[in-house]
């Protein structure tokens, strides 16, 4: 006898909850670095988006205060990216294992909403 559709559902989202917590623990653990400056200035961000590590080059303290903080901002928000690429890469392969029945969202006969 073959398997109730929902109980194997049920399996699938339990493992898909166990792959999103270990993919989410693996991107916690990343160092993602973001520059700005040609390297005067170096973001380490973690994947949780936090700051693991701020690198001035000397150089960079001999420019305006607006200019450094400037180029703060632009590798944090380079650092941002990359985490946010990394996390991207990470769910869609684990979406890509997702086997919806048809008529969920995103699969043949399912609906979709726009942003």
């Amino acid at each position: 006898m073959s398997e109730n559709p929902f109980n194997a559902l049920m399996k699938q989202a339990q493992q898909m909850q166990q792959n999103i917590q270990k993919a989410q623990e693996d991107l916690a653990k990343l160092k993602i670095t973001g520059t700005a400056g040609a390297g005067m200035v170096v973001i380490v961000l973690n994947g949780r988006y936090e700051a693991e590590q701020v690198t001035l080059d000397p150089s960079a303290l001999q420019e305006s205060k607006e200019t450094l903080e400037a180029l703060i901002a632009a590798a944090i928000n380079d650092a941002v990216h990359k985490v946010e690429g990394a996390a991207k890469g990470k769910m869609s392969g684990l979406m890509s294992g997702l086997q919806l029945p048809e008529g969920f969202p995103g699969t043949a006969g399912g609906t979709t909403t726009g942003t």
